[in-house]
């Protein structure tokens, strides 16, 4: 007998995490902190328990996908818009890593935030991020993946800003917002493309007609005399959205700022879930993109320049917190190279280890901030391993899954997408070498940043004891302002720990509702790769001896002649331990041991190079810092321009319009009012005047005429 999916388990997954943010969020104050953070925590918890069932059924059960609408939500003529779910291996494979990632991130929260005054507003916003997450990816339709997609943009705005009187950190939110804004524009004329051309919002309906629909070469003119197929356009749109969600080159500004928010969303929203959305949509709209090779070079293009020069930029961060930012939109460039050369499987299967690891990262970092009472500067650091061993360990191990370590998860997706840009990349021109250049370098700059983290947090001088902390130990109250609190605890000589008489910040480890997070995360970043990298990507078992079906058979669609990973399959593929032992010749390896000798040198073995190096490469590294000048482009090149154009306008408006036209005219029937005012005054003799004057011109003008 078929297994099927439930509907009411598949309503609880979405609804649990729903209903925690409104008890949170409406009667915070009614159940206090302990009673906030429980209805969230619990919530998230059987959501990801449910999906991890769902995902069994479908795996090891073999339950068939679930496709049904729950709810219409309005009907137009022939048009039906519904609330609906489409659920398959892709589907939750997705609703495990955000809701296993968010359950952390909310336990994880106890220990960061248990000092703000918004403790109850934050966990709302988390688990409402939650729900709207699950909504985006379970979705069957083209109008609920917008309103997922418009919902986490508008709790991501919430939780960027959640100091909302630091004024940092609405700027922060607000650029966030509008970049997305310009993103999401691209995204809607997409779905508006889609709707037109197949008169439907439906997945299932647009896949099944694809080819036919739009697949043989219909083309539509934008500007006269200039065709574009109408596959291309349609892609294209689709992907500036996920250029903006998933922070592509040159729309990525926003996401190294968003770190004024809270560590916990950095982990939840930058790293896992949030910023993942524009690569899971690629994936799930496969069956459009693979018909056309020009989306796909453009898509390439883009995340390969985002994978290679914003590693750079993080090359020369200071900031803990903005080093792993960085971090996250090369590896997001990874993905996107993948989806580029149509290894779709490759790009999903790098999102879930990359939320392992990255979600690792970003928590240490918390911890390693709280351990630092809020210095997030590592030239105020060293020596922290001593003090947080907890931290330091699940720190490095996060850094070896990044770097692409054999045998730990971020090499089995990492290495699959540089060899995919290798294989699938030759028979797209220079395009494709590019790529390949990017993606295989990278690995030498994310090598370099990463163990540059390491050295200057955890090794070496401690800093902390010569340094004036640049942030004291403070919370915030609900409206962002710091306010200090009572030191935490003493030294072994009674000092307070954050005493300014004392004059030093003694680090300590963080308390375990911080650390469990950072264990149970570590344990997938090192294992989930090894055994599930068959499975996923190579359609075998886990050991690689035996084949299997295609995991993602239904839900990826992709072209023969251009599917990439089949190609890693056939050159490499020999079972998980055999592509890792092959991964220790692999050129992205000397690579990554380049960058790590490179790092031990300047940070470790010989502290002052840095600074010599600074001076030399002076040019080059201000670039750097300046980030491109991207910034600039934004804020002074479209903001500054569109306020100029704004402020043109408002000149043309009140002294051309307004001045000119409409007060000008004003006084010109005044003027001429005035001089006929003078004439009509009302008396007879000066009329009786003006006639004998007229008189005399008029026969003054006949006489002439007749003489």
């Amino acid at each position: 007998m078929e297994i099927t999916l439930s509907k009411t388990i598949l309503l609880v997954v979405v609804l649990a995490p729903l209903l925690g943010a409104i008890v949170a969020g409406f009667f915070g104050r009614q159940v206090g902190r302990v009673g906030a953070h429980t209805a969230t925590i619990l919530g998230v918890a059987v959501s990801c328990a449910l999906s991890v069932y769902v995902l069994w059924q479908l795996v090891w059960q073999g339950a068939a996908p679930f496709n049904q609408n729950v709810y219409t939500f309005f009907e137009v003529g022939n048009y039906s818009a519904h609330v609906g779910f489409m659920v398959d291996k892709l589907t939750a494979m997705m609703m495990v890593v955000v809701t296993f990632v968010s359950l952390l991130v909310h336990v994880y929260t106890i220990g960061y935030m248990h000092e703000d005054p918004g403790y109850q507003r934050f966990f709302s916003y988390i688990s409402l991020f939650t729900f709207s997450m699950l909504m985006l990816v379970m979705g069957n339709n083209f109008l609920q993946l917008f309103f997922g997609w418009e919902a986490v943009g508008l709790v991501s705005y919430l939780l960027i800003g959640f100091w909302f009187k630091r004024p940092t950190a609405i700027f922060a939110n607000m650029k966030a917002f509008l970049v997305n804004r310009v993103g999401d524009f691209g995204f809607l004329l997409g779905i508006a493309g889609v709707l037109y051309w197949f008169g439907s919002l439906d997945y299932a309906t647009v896949f099944a007609n694809a080819g036919d629909t739009i697949g043989g070469g219909q083309v539509v003119q934008i500007i006269p005399g200039m065709e574009w197929s109408v596959a291309t356009l349609i892609c294209i749109c689709l992907f500036i959205g996920a250029m903006g969600k998933s922070a592509q080159v040159p729309l990525h500004v926003w996401l190294p700022d968003s770190m004024e928010g809270p560590t916990p969303i950095s982990a939840l929203i930058h790293a896992a879930t949030m910023v993942t959305a524009g690569i899971f949509m690629v994936a799930r709209m496969s069956p459009l993109f693979e018909l056309s090779e020009m989306a796909l070079a453009f898509i390439l293009f883009i995340g390969a320049t985002t994978a290679f020069f914003t590693g750079l930029i993080g090359m020369v961060q200071n900031d803990i917190k903005r080093v792993v930012a960085y971090s996250t939109l090369s590896q997001l460039g990874y993905m996107t190279v993948a989806l580029g050369v149509s290894a779709y499987s490759a790009a999903v299967f790098h999102l879930m280890t990359h939320a392992f690891f990255k979600a690792l990262l970003f928590l240490a970092a918390g911890s390693v901030i709280i351990g630092m009472h809020h210095e997030q500067d590592m030239r105020k650091m060293g020596g922290l391993r001593k003090y947080m061993p907890i931290t330091f360990w699940t720190s490095v191990i996060g850094t070896l899954a990044l770097i692409g370590t054999p045998f730990f998860s971020g090499f089995y997706s990492k290495d699959t997408i540089i060899e995919a840009a290798k294989h699938g990349g030759a028979t797209m021109g220079w395009v494709g070498t590019y790529a390949y250049w990017a993606v295989l370098l990278g690995a030498f700059v994310t090598s370099f940043y990463s163990f540059r983290l390491l050295y200057m947090t955890y090794f070496g001088e401690e800093r902390f004891r010569h340094a004036e902390p640049s942030h004291p130990h403070v919370a915030h109250d609900e409206h962002g302002q710091e306010t200090r609190h009572e030191p935490l605890h003493e030294d072994a000589h009674g000092h307070h720990a954050d005493d300014p008489h004392h004059g030093v910040h003694e680090p300590h480890e963080s308390p375990w509702v911080v650390t469990l997070p950072l264990i149970l995360l570590s344990i997938p970043s090192i294992l989930v790769g090894y055994f599930t990298v068959g499975p996923m990507l190579f359609g075998t078992d886990w050991t690689g001896h035996h084949e299997a079906a295609p995991f993602f058979l239904g839900a990826i669609d992709v072209s023969a002649a251009r599917d990439s990973v089949v190609m890693v399959k056939d050159a490499l593929w020999h079972g998980p331990a055999a592509f890792a032992l092959h991964g220790f010749i692999a050129p992205a390896f000397w690579l990554v041991v380049a960058g790590f000798a490179l790092a031990t040198v300047m940070y470790w073995w010989k502290p002052h190079l840095p600074a010599k190096v600074g001076h030399a490469l002076r040019l080059p590294i201000r670039i750097l810092e300046n980030k491109y000048g991207m910034d600039d482009l934004w804020i002074k090149g479209f903001a500054g321009g569109g306020l100029l154009l704004g402020e043109a306008s408002r000149q043309v408006d009140s002294k051309v319009i307004d001045g000119a036209a409409v007060n000008g005219s004003a006084r010109i029937v005044d003027l001429v009012s005035g001089v006929l005012r003078k004439v009509q005054t009302g008396r007879l003799y000066n009329y009786a005047f003006a006639m004998i004057v007229g008189l005399i011109v008029l026969l003054a003008v006949l006489i002439r005429n007749w003489t």
